[in-house]
């Protein structure tokens, strides 16, 4: 055993943006009040527009820019991810003395002398970059090669969205980028993890994002796993997922930086794994090999028993193949010890990169508040299954300790398990 490992990974911000709301108090609303993002797009510009519902964050580009204070021009998920971690920034900031010399809520919500004194990363997850601008650079090129921009593909590639939003916070100790489709910003909070654990970093933002565009409309709906209407969940019936955009990161702390600064935390990250079943580019095995091995290696990081986790954010995304093979997994993980489930993306949609972060964040508001969220829709028990997901708002229930989970295109399976941060006696 490394006894010179940091000895937790504290969560000391949070930042969130969805269809379902624009900032963490807004999602937090809304999945209280069953809420759902779900409708026809108005500012994706799709064929599908009448035909195949989304859930789009009510916002145009130019709102957007103006939100986060950036320049117009750029691809959408910049500055969705410049707004969010924005926000988990600010989040921080506001327990520290040095907000009284911010002059502006831009000012709050970057960093300071004070945070810049430690080793600060960011870690961001996506996978579409600026593909949303790319689709009509070579639109535009196939028709006449004198009309395309350059200015619509330079930031196509993924890792230059993350460095975007790194300069723009102040963030230059450690920059990088992670896609590992779904499960993009689960692993990005895991690689954060990890660093502080080995006292390379103090402070890590960790997180990604996702906007619409219609490379993955027209992708998943060439894989046939859209749903035309709003999805269900691990319903019997369902028949695919509706795909969504949003943001989301947490700050993640070390001992030292939350004792320094004296820092109150929603939780800590207890325990994490990544597997792959290398079964099929696009599906998980029926057994959820890979699902389940990701779960039982974070259970066993984290010493708890199986009967310990109150609640699970199901990776439910409303496909065939993945509610399945997701259900049975934690069948063979939990058997009779089944905690309650549900799946939050039929509020805010699939919203790739983004939903590992966004579902972590989801996952400290249940520990913070005691509550467990509703998994909207569900009407008919699966055949294969032999539990229904929660249904009903749950409050004042006591929520320790939360699994959450990412299962991506290509096998790539991660499940993060946070924990309420103890009281000192």
């Amino acid at each position: 055993m490394n006894t010179n490992l940091q000895q937790h990974v504290w969560i000391a911000g949070l930042g969130a943006i969805s269809s379902i709301g624009m900032n963490v108090d807004e999602n937090l609303a809304s999945l209280k009040n069953k809420q759902s993002g779900v409708g026809y797009p108005e500012f994706l510009k799709t064929m599908h527009t009448n035909d195949l519902p989304v859930c789009e964050i009510k916002k145009s580009n130019e709102e957007l820019a103006l939100l986060c204070g950036m320049k117009n021009g750029l691809p959408r998920t910049v500055y969705l991810s410049a707004i969010a971690a924005m926000e988990a920034v600010l989040d921080v900031r506001c327990q520290m003395s040095d907000v009284r010399n911010a002059e502006s809520h831009s000012q709050l919500a970057t960093l300071s002398p004070q945070l810049t004194e430690y080793r600060i990363g960011f870690i961001s997850g996506n996978t579409i970059g600026g593909m949303d601008k790319s689709d009509f650079f070579y639109e535009e090129f196939l028709q006449d090669k004198s009309k395309g921009h350059l200015h619509d593909v330079v930031h196509h590639e993924c890792g230059s969205l993350t460095e975007l939003v790194a300069e723009h916070l102040g963030i230059n100790d450690f920059v990088t980028t992670i896609s590992t489709a779904c499960s993009s910003s689960a692993n990005a909070i895991i690689h954060a993890s990890r660093l502080l654990k080995h006292h390379k970093l103090d402070i890590v933002v960790a997180g990604g994002a996702d906007a619409l565009c219609r490379f993955t409309l027209n992708g998943f709906n060439t894989l046939m796993i859209l749903d035309s209407e709003p999805s269900k969940p691990f319903d019997e019936n369902r028949k695919g997922l509706n795909l969504g955009e949003g943001a989301a990161y947490v700050v993640l702390v070390s001992d030292k930086v939350k004792e320094a600064l004296g820092l109150r935390v929603y939780g800590k990250v207890a325990g994490y794994a990544n597997a792959n079943d290398a079964f099929h580019q696009t599906a998980s095995s029926a057994e959820g090999n890979g699902n389940y091995k990701a779960m039982k290696e974070a259970l066993n990081m984290s010493g708890l028993l199986a009967n310990e986790i109150q609640y699970v954010n199901a990776h439910g995304t409303g496909t065939s193949n993945n509610d399945s093979s997701e259900g049975i997994a934690l069948q063979r993980l939990f058997e009779n010890a089944m905690p309650l489930i549900s799946s939050t993306k039929a509020n805010t949609g699939h919203t790739l990169g983004a939903c590992g972060a966004l579902e972590a964040v989801y996952s400290c508001l249940a520990l913070k508040h005691n509550i467990v969220f509703p998994n909207l829709r569900h009407e008919t028990t699966m055949k294969e299954l032999s539990f229904t997901p929660n249904k009903e708002l749950i409050e004042d229930i006591e929520v320790n300790h939360v699994m959450s989970n990412s299962f991506g295109f290509g096998g790539n399976c991660t499940s993060i398990i946070f924990s309420k941060a103890k009281e000192k006696k």
